[in-house]
């Protein structure tokens, strides 16, 4: 507030000889203070006169230090000035600026605008058509005029299914997750989630409540895994011991008892137990003998499966990472040196890295990040802020072996498609083409032997039957002069540009099988005569029988 000038000054001099004492005894509770001056209307009020005073009420919307309604009179702060100059005179202290009061304005409670259609904001009332708020994704495939499902990618599927609040884990095909959208719309399911449980630690922030609660949640979905292996106690003897081989982390991916962790997890293992299932019953404490489903060793997952009972089988809700951003807030939940249950959070540094697997392909599209991720943390999962799983700690980039701000995680769209098959099928299956290309190497060699650029991928053999030879692919040949001549040269897969066989195989390996594939080719090898080929990919399996 402003002081008062050096004539007010006067004035309230030889008006305050009266009443000093008790307004400096009432000034430990400023607005004990102020509700005593405005009730005695004292000779500052009447003689100092305030420019748009006015005496009124209590003031609605402002509340003093000490938590009572400021009353009497709107300029608060330069009576609150007075009471100070009050206190400097008496005193001989020096004279305070800052005001006793500190008003805080209280905004009236905004409407709740509704996340989807038919979502309320009071009692019995829907948003207004008319909002400005644009519709939701889930409220647009909802409208009888949006377009049909079916035309919908596949990513905007699970952005609508994942909004909506439905499990789409199972979904192995385009056609599995329209169905599940088109059930959901039909049974009215609503994205709004489960209401948020009222915080028992009130005192903490509230991003410290969210992160606490989706600890609460997800650590129960959360195994620790530990593997073993049976030695001889001797050359000459037939007796075996079991020696513990390792240890690592999973998490529960469905009702039927399957976790997933890491492949190089139960890699060379005999025997596997998981631990650390459920909370709040026996059946938790308890340890579950694991037998192994299936693996893909070229992406580093593994499907286990145990026999425990539904009461701890609680499986962590799946988000998708193909939409991920720098920046957001990731969670790892794992066992970091076999300290089962340990949270660390971090941010997502960056996405899209390629991290060298175990079995020696490169796994493409992973999710760098700080979360300290440790040995043992291995096969557990990376969450989101909503306690979505976005991936599976995979990997750590450290000189020392223990986290330095560097680590990956496998993308959750590579995991559920692999998880998936390997839970129906109990293997992968790789979509193929079955044609034989040329490494890298000898393209760049006959390349310069040719003397013009081969970018692509070069066809070297298409046997007959194959795919990629029903539709019209040519392989190298050699004349019976010994001449070379070029096959076939692949530049693009779904209009998408391929380099290297890496790149070949990655496009090809993530479609499903029976899908089909448009790809661009040089016949020959020579640019000036380019085709487009459609191919329709079959699991690699049906082309060795």
């Amino acid at each position: 507030g402003a002081l008062p000038s050096r004539s007010e000054w006067r004035a309230v001099c030889s008006s305050l000889s009266a009443w000093t004492t008790t307004m400096i005894a009432t000034a430990r509770c400023p607005s004990t203070a102020l509700a005593t001056a405005a009730r005695r209307r004292s000779a500052v009020g009447r003689r100092v006169a305030c420019p748009g005073a006015a005496r009124t009420g209590p003031t609605k919307g402002l509340h003093g230090i000490g938590g009572g309604p400021v009353a009497g009179h709107r300029h608060h702060h330069r009576l609150a000035s007075l009471v100070v100059a009050a206190q400097a005179l008496r005193g001989g202290w020096a004279l305070m600026r800052t005001p006793l009061v500190v008003g805080v304005h209280r905004r009236p409670p905004q409407p709740r605008v509704g996340a989807i259609r038919g979502e309320t904001t009071k009692a019995g009332a829907t948003p207004s058509a008319s909002s400005s708020t644009p519709p939701s994704g889930a409220a647009a495939a909802a409208s009888s005029d949006a377009r049909q499902i079916g035309e919908f990618t596949t990513s905007e599927l699970k952005r609508l299914l994942t909004e909506r609040g439905v499990d789409f884990r199972d979904c192995l095909e385009k056609s599995e997750l329209v169905q599940r959208l088109q059930k959901s719309l039909r049974d009215g399911a609503s994205a709004v989630g489960d209401s948020q449980e009222a915080s028992k630690i009130a005192q903490l922030s509230s991003g410290e409540q969210r992160t606490v609660k989706l600890f609460q949640e997800v650590a129960p979905s959360v195994a620790f895994i530990t593997t073993s292996v049976v030695r001889q106690t001797s050359p000459l003897s037939m007796r075996g011991v079991e020696i513990p081989s390792g240890s690592g982390s999973g998490f529960v991916w469905d009702r039927e008892g399957h976790v997933v962790t890491n492949f190089h997890v139960i890699n060379q293992a005999q025997k596997a137990s998981v631990t650390g299932l459920g909370a709040g019953d026996e059946a938790s404490m308890a340890s579950y003998d694991a037998v192994l489903v299936g693996a893909e060793p070229e992406k580093d997952i593994a499907v286990l499966k145990v026999a425990a009972p539904g009461s701890v089988l609680r499986p962590v809700k799946v988000g998708s990472s193909s939409e991920l951003l720098v920046g957001q807030d990731v969670y790892a939940i794992g066992n970091p040196f076999g300290l089962d249950h340990t949270l660390t959070s971090g941010i997502v540094s960056a996405v899209g890295r390629e991290v060298q697997g175990i079995g020696g392909r490169p796994i493409k599209g992973c999710v760098q990040t700080d979360a300290a991720i440790n040995p043992g943390n291995s096969g557990g999962p990376l969450l989101d802020g909503d306690g979505r799983l976005i991936g599976v700690n995979t990997a750590i980039l450290s000189p020392s072996g223990t986290s330095a701000g560097i680590g990956f995680a496998i993308p959750v769209d590579t995991v559920r498609r692999i998880v998936n098959q390997i839970i129906r099928f109990g293997r992968v299956l790789r979509p193929s083409i079955g044609v034989s290309v040329a490494d890298d190497q000898v393209v760049r060699g006959l390349a310069a032997r040719v003397g013009k650029p081969l970018d692509g991928v070069l066809v070297m053999d298409a046997p007959p039957g194959t795919p990629g030879a029903d539709a019209g692919l040519v392989g190298c040949m050699r004349r019976r002069d010994g001449a070379l001549i070029l096959g076939d040269l692949i530049t693009h897969v779904n209009d998408k540009k391929v380099k290297t066989v890496e790149d070949l195989l990655n496009f090809i390996e993530e479609l499903e099988v029976g899908v089909e594939l448009t790809l661009t080719v040089f016949k020959g090898a020579v640019p000036n005569k380019e085709e487009k080929l459609t191919v329709k990919t079959v699991e690699r399996g049906q082309l060795a029988r």
